[in-house]
C-alpha cells in the first residue's frame, strides 16, 4: 500500500492542473521556474525568462514613489503590447469593438495611479512647455535640446499615445489646461512640409512617426469630442479606455460572412463601417495665427497658446477593398499596399459637403513597422482633400488612425487640421443600433455612460460641489433621450446613403 503522506512529481500532474496553478502563480516566483524545467519555449524569438525578469521590474518602478527610467518603462510597456493576444476571460470584456487583454488589464492597473501616468505619459516638449508657461504667449523661446532628450519625449509621447485617454488637465489641481498648447502645435503649418509628408512624420524624408504630433492630435481631438457632452458618451470606449484596442488584431467584430477573395488577402482589415472625427479652425483664425506677426517668432519656437473654438465633424465611411500590390521601395517590405474606395457621409451635419463625398486610399506599413493610412475625399470626380495618418496598436488594432487632414494639392496656405477614424459597427449592426445606443451598451455600459470621468471634462477644473446635481440630473435625462433620437436618425439617415452608393460602383469615381 502507498504511503498516503508521499508526494507527487509535480512533472506527474496532468498539464491542466499545471496550467492551472502556474496561471495563478506571481510573474516574481515565474524566474525558478527554469531550474526545475528544461523544455523550449514554443516562441523561440521571445526570451521569457527576460520578459518574466522586466515584467516584475516595470511593477516596481510603477509601484515605487521615486519614477525613473522612462527609457526602460516604454520598452517595456511597448513590448507588452506587441505580444499581447486577445483573451477568452468576458470578466474584463466591457467592449463589443475592443478585444480584452490580460496584458492591457496589467498595464491599466499599474497607470491607474497619478503618480505613475505624471511621470511617464507627462513628459513630452508640450508638457516642459506647459509647465514653463512663459509670461509673454506671444513670444516663445527656442525647443532646442540633444538627441538623448528629444529621444525620452518621442517615448512618453508615444506611451501616452498609446495610453489614449488624451490628458487634458495637468497640475495638483489639475487648472493648466492642454489644449492651447496641443493646437498651437496642430496647426502649425511649419509642421507640414514635404519631409513629413503634411502627415505626423518626422520632417526627415524618413516617414517614422512623430508621436509628439500624435499626442497633440490626441488631446486637440479628445478636447473636442469632450466638449460635445452626449458624443463623447458613445464613442467613450475609443478614447478612454486606457490602452485598450492598441495591440494589434485587437479590433474583435466578426468579419462579414462572403468576403471576397480581395479582403481574404487583406492584411489591414480595411472593408467595412468607420467613423472619422474632423476638426478644423475657421479659416479667419487660420490664417492669422500661421501668418500674422511672423518675426515675433523664430523657426525653431513653438507658436503661442491657441484657443480660439475649433469646429467638428462626425462622418461615417463605407469602404471596400479594391486592389493589392506588392510594397514599393518606400514602404515596410513585410505586408502588402492595400487599396481602398468608398463612400463618407456626415453625421451631424449633412448640408456639409466637405463631409459627403467618395473616397479612395491605401494602408500600407513604414520602414519602422508602422501603419500608414492615406486617403483622399473626391468631389465630382475631383481629389479636394487628403489625410495622412497612422494607426495606433499597429495591424487591425481598434484603437485606430490617427493624423492630419489637409488641401490635396498641399496649399502652403491650408487649411489643415486633426482627424482620426476607427473601424465600428458593420452595416448591418449600423441598421440595429438604436437598441444599443442608450441606454445598453453599444460602446461601454451603461453604467460607465453616465460616469463622466473629468479627465475627459474641457473645464476639468471646475469644482464640483454638487449642489446642482439633481437639475444636473434632470439635464441629463433630457439630454440623453434627446440624444438618443438624434444620433439614432442621424446613424439610419447616414446608412441609407451609403447603402445606395455603393449598390452603384458606377458613382465611386
Amino acid at each position: 500500500m502507498d504511503d498516503p503522506k508521499a508526494t507527487v512529481p509535480i512533472l506527474q500532474l496532468p498539464a491542466e492542473i499545471l496550467h492551472h496553478i502556474l496561471q495563478w502563480i506571481a510573474p516574481a516566483d515565474l524566474v525558478i521556474l527554469p531550474r526545475v524545467f528544461q523544455d523550449e519555449p514554443s516562441n523561440q524569438s521571445l526570451d521569457y525568462e527576460q520578459e518574466i525578469r522586466d515584467f516584475v521590474k516595470l511593477e516596481s518602478i510603477c509601484n515605487n514613489p521615486e519614477k525613473s527610467e522612462l527609457e526602460f518603462v516604454h520598452d517595456t510597456v511597448t513590448r507588452l503590447l506587441k505580444n499581447a493576444s486577445p483573451s477568452h476571460d468576458e470578466a474584463i470584456n466591457l467592449s463589443k469593438t475592443h478585444a480584452p487583454s490580460r496584458n492591457v488589464a496589467h498595464l491599466q492597473s499599474l497607470f491607474s495611479r497619478d503618480d505613475t501616468a505624471e511621470a511617464f505619459l507627462q513628459g513630452s516638449s508640450l508638457f516642459n512647455r506647459l509647465r514653463r508657461q512663459p509670461t509673454r504667449d506671444s513670444i516663445s523661446a527656442p525647443t532646442s535640446c540633444d538627441d538623448g532628450y528629444r529621444t525620452l519625449q518621442q517615448q512618453s509621447a508615444h506611451l501616452h499615445c498609446l495610453y489614449s485617454r488624451p490628458i487634458l488637465n495637468v497640475g495638483r489641481l489639475r487648472s493648466m489646461k492642454t489644449y492651447p498648447y496641443a493646437c498651437s502645435k496642430v496647426y502649425d503649418l511649419r509642421q507640414f512640409t514635404q519631409n513629413t509628408g503634411w502627415g505626423p512624420f518626422k520632417d526627415d524624408g524618413t516617414f517614422n512617426v512623430d508621436w509628439e504630433k500624435v499626442e497633440a492630435i490626441l488631446i486637440v481631438l479628445g478636447h473636442n469630442i469632450g466638449a460635445r457632452r452626449q458624443i463623447a458618451r458613445i464613442f467613450a470606449e475609443v478614447w478612454d479606455s486606457p490602452f485598450s484596442g492598441s495591440f494589434q488584431n485587437s479590433f474583435m467584430a466578426p468579419p462579414p460572412r462572403d468576403i471576397t477573395s480581395l479582403e481574404a488577402r487583406d492584411p489591414y482589415g480595411v472593408t467595412g463601417t468607420w467613423f472619422q472625427i474632423v476638426c478644423f479652425l475657421d479659416y479667419s483664425d487660420f490664417f492669422a495665427f500661421n501668418f500674422g506677426d511672423p518675426e515675433l517668432i523664430t523657426a525653431d519656437a513653438p507658436r503661442p497658446p491657441l484657443d480660439v473654438g475649433e469646429a467638428t465633424r462626425i462622418i461615417m465611411m463605407k469602404v471596400n477593398v479594391t486592389s493589392i500590390e506588392e510594397p514599393g521601395p518606400e514602404d515596410g517590405q513585410e505586408l502588402p499596399v492595400v487599396h481602398f474606395r468608398g463612400v463618407s457621409r456626415s453625421l451631424d451635419d449633412s448640408f456639409d459637403d466637405n463631409a459627403n463625398s467618395n473616397i479612395r486610399g491605401t494602408a500600407r506599413l513604414t520602414k519602422e513597422g508602422e501603419v500608414r493610412w492615406t486617403t483622399f475625399s473626391i468631389f465630382h470626380g475631383v481629389e479636394r482633400w487628403r489625410s495622412e495618418g497612422v494607426q495606433i496598436g499597429g495591424v487591425r488594432s481598434a484603437r485606430g488612425v490617427v493624423g492630419n487632414w489637409f488641401d490635396s494639392d498641399y496649399d502652403v496656405h491650408g487649411p489643415a487640421g486633426p482627424t482620426a477614424f476607427w473601424k465600428g459597427a458593420t452595416l448591418a449592426q449600423v441598421a440595429n443600433m438604436e437598441d444599443d445606443l442608450l441606454p445598453n451598451d453599444f460602446f461601454l455600459p451603461y453604467g460607465a455612460l453616465i460616469d463622466i470621468d473629468s479627465e475627459t471634462d474641457p473645464e476639468g477644473e471646475m469644482p464640483y460641489t454638487g449642489e446642482d446635481d439633481e437639475d444636473e440630473d434632470d439635464e441629463d435625462e433630457e439630454m440623453e433621450g434627446a440624444a438618443g433620437e438624434e444620433l439614432t436618425a442621424l446613424l439610419h439617415n447616414a446608412n441609407l446613403p451609403l447603402e445606395e452608393s455603393l449598390a452603384n460602383p458606377h458613382t465611386l469615381n
